[in-house]
């Protein structure tokens, strides 16, 4: 169905015809009292004259009533579509702390840093995440909302592929991630209230402790499940060799176990992709929430045809109108070249 988003445009139709009837008003010149037809070789017909003025008249008049179309936003409104009735509502809260870009992670038979792994994993599980309702979360020194819920999964993936270490800082503030899904959460009055926290050290900034925010949590309904990112062996290269170390010595796996558990989640250990992809697929079978059947009618922008037609009909206006001056104007031209020839042949004699 064809419908106009903005149907109160048309009534700038008239617009043109207010201003000239104003400007004949305001500039009318006394008419001639006594017309007389001219009969020199060159001179077009009144009739012919007649036809000029309304082609330009004609033509501007289309021209103005496709702009005033597009203007008002033409739409087409498609059949009503059904939207899946189950779908889960999750947040995903990503850690950019400084610790992020350390290459103890195997991808692909390459190394990469902590968070390239993360993107890598993270992008498949929300490809996955059909009719699910996912937002994201960024934190570090503190924390904010990078994308709202929403069914949009690639705008999701699209912010968390740019997403960059140190955005934000270079400390973690895990309980204010907490706290901002809850508040996120709390806005919606129905939700299975799942919170995804993906980090690789402990609690070093923010304004919320962990436990303050697993508290709130708790009491708001919201599952919350951790995940500890970071390999337990990297070999790093020195003056006196090579040694082994353990990279991720400052994950607080008891906090990050307390904070699942107590929500009625669960903590997840991941020391490489293999791993984290285990996880997210242990994750994908989470309850799903039921809503009441909706259905929505897709909606087409149509404002670019008449646009476009209005572009192109006075680019071919223009092109004409330059194409008639160059032709008029070589027409005189010759006119008066043979002319001067004519005169000079007669002063010739």
């Amino acid at each position: 169905m064809l419908n106009f988003a903005w149907w109160w445009v048309f009534f700038a139709l008239p617009l043109p015809i207010i201003v000239r009837l104003l400007s004949k008003k305001t500039h009318e010149s006394p008419m001639a009292a006594l017309r007389v037809p001219s009969l020199r070789p060159g001179e077009v017909s009144e009739q012919t004259q007649l036809k000029q003025t309304k082609t330009p008249l004609i033509i501007s008049s289309l021209i103005w009533l496709l702009l005033i179309s597009a203007a008002a936003r033409p739409q087409w409104l498609g059949e009503p579509v059904s939207i899946p009735n189950e779908g889960r509502e999750m947040m995903l809260a990503v850690d950019l702390s400084g610790s992020m870009k350390i290459d103890d992670m195997q991808l692909n038979g390459r190394q990469v840093n902590r968070l390239t792994m993360t993107k890598s994993v993270v992008y498949d599980f929300i490809q996955r995440r059909v009719g699910d309702r996912l937002g994201l979360i960024l934190f570090a020194d503190t924390a904010y909302v990078q994308a709202p819920l929403t069914y949009d999964r690639d705008t999701v993936s699209t912010l968390l592929s740019e997403a960059v270490i140190g955005l934000v800082g270079e400390q973690t503030a895990i309980g204010d991630a907490i706290v901002l899904a809850v508040k996120r959460f709390d806005e919606r009055d129905e939700s299975n209230n799942v919170l995804i926290l993906l980090t690789d050290g402990q609690n070093t900034a923010g304004n919320i402790t962990p436990e303050q925010a697993k508290e709130l949590a708790i009491n708001k309904g919201v599952k919350v499940y951790t995940i500890g990112v970071g390999a337990d062996k990297m070999l790093i290269q020195s003056f006196f060799g090579s040694r082994e170390i353990n990279p991720s010595q400052e994950l607080d796996e008891g906090m990050l176990t307390d904070i699942a558990t107590s929500t009625g989640g669960q903590y997840f250990r991941a020391r490489n992709a293999q791993e984290l992809e285990a996880i997210y697929q242990q994750l994908d079978a989470l309850e799903p929430i039921e809503g009441e059947t909706r259905k929505m009618r897709p909606l087409s922008a149509l404002f670019y045809y008449p646009l476009a037609a209005a572009i192109m009909l006075s680019a071919l206006w223009a092109l004409f109108i330059l194409a008639n001056s160059v032709y008029r104007w070589a027409r005189q031209r010759r006119t008066a070249v043979s002319m001067s020839h004519a005169n000079a042949v007669k002063e010739t004699k």
